[in-house]
């Protein structure tokens, strides 16, 4: 049989160091690279910028559709006919008076 040769600690150390390393490198990642966990935060908070953004966008919509709908030939509102003409041409009645 053989001399049992002496080992050195040399090559465990080196493997605790690089599993150590990687370890390190790859929980970085998992939090601050581009597919981490900060990212993830960042994107779900600009998702719901958005989602508030398209509900006004969308309320804004359905308020121009209903003054569009009253001022149309099928239908006229002459309240909002009148405003309309006295705020966009500056239009007034005969009997009214103008102050400034």
């Amino acid at each position: 049989m053989g001399n049992p040769r002496a080992q050195s600690g040399f090559g465990g150390a080196i493997y605790f160091v690089v599993a150590i390393g990687l370890g390190i490198y790859f929980t970085f990642a998992s939090v601050q690279g581009d597919f981490g966990l900060f990212r993830r935060v960042q994107i779900e908070a600009e998702a719901q910028a958005l989602i508030q953004e398209r509900a006004a966008l969308s309320a804004k919509i359905a308020r121009l559709q209903n003054k569009t709908h009253r001022l149309s030939d099928e239908y006229l509102d002459l309240d909002l006919l009148d405003q309309q003409a006295r705020s966009v041409l500056g239009l007034v009645r005969a009997n009214e008076v103008v102050l400034r």
